[in-house]
């Protein structure tokens, strides 16, 4: 037994640094492959990656990874939903302080002109808006977002369903019809663009609302009116 043990520790002893570094090599590749398979993202392929993150995802706490197919339809849905309020929202403010508006009377019953609420900031114009006429708007609101969740066929969450398509309510979202004529090539062009002027606008709102409370916040020359950076909605 002593000379079988003794035969065994020369073999290896000898043994060919070839066999060593064949033998070794899958072990050493194998933290490779594991280090990019753990890069890789539930939201790699998606739209919105281009040239500012290098035509990759950007998601460096991982949310895309968060649970299935269907929290990240619902993750993209919500983004998309958040870029197009805040892109309204965006150029609703800049309206609100051009001090452009609309001849007439905003409230018959009340006596609120159009010209009167133009006078103040854009969170105060909300304010002074009468409360029926808020109601108009926070009801309509919620009418569209019930059509855009329960009417859309297939789900948005579901197999096949597309989130932010909200064709299944006509043309409510494109009444003109400026993308019943484009190309295929030309629509994902658009949903790019609509993704990154989004986020853009969602980074603008966000700004001018604390430029209100935080003096020199934005290096622009431009007088951002004082003022609160949130009312209630009612």
């Amino acid at each position: 037994v002593k000379l079988l043990i003794r035969c065994a520790k020369m073999s290896l002893s000898f043994a060919s640094p070839t066999v060593v570094s064949a033998l070794a090599a899958p072990m050493a590749l194998r933290p490779a492959v594991q280090s990019r398979h753990l890069m890789m993202s539930a939201a790699d392929g998606m739209e919105g990656a281009a040239h500012e993150t290098g035509f990759k995802t950007w998601d460096p706490l991982g949310l895309a990874d968060l649970g299935s197919p269907a929290t990240l339809a619902f993750f993209r849905h919500a983004e998309l939903k958040h870029c197009r309020v805040a892109m309204a929202a965006f150029t609703g403010w800049l309206v609100a302080v051009s001090g452009v508006h609309f001849p007439g009377l905003c409230s018959f019953s009340e006596g609120v002109s159009f010209e009167d609420i133009s006078k103040l900031t854009p969170l105060e114009q909300w304010t002074a808006v009468p409360m029926l006429g808020k109601a108009q708007i926070l009801l309509a609101i919620g009418i569209i977002e019930h059509q855009s969740e329960w009417k859309i066929k297939p789900h948005y969450m579901a197999v096949g369903g597309q989130p932010g398509n909200l064709k299944g309510l006509k043309s409510f979202w494109d009444p003109v019809g400026f993308t019943s004529k484009l190309s295929a090539a030309k629509l994902e062009r658009q949903r790019l663009s609509e993704i990154k002027n989004g986020r853009a606008a969602m980074i603008g709102i966000i700004s001018v609302l604390i430029a209100h409370n935080v003096p020199g916040s934005i290096p622009l020359p431009i007088n951002f009116p004082a003022g609160a950076s949130f009312v209630l909605p009612l």
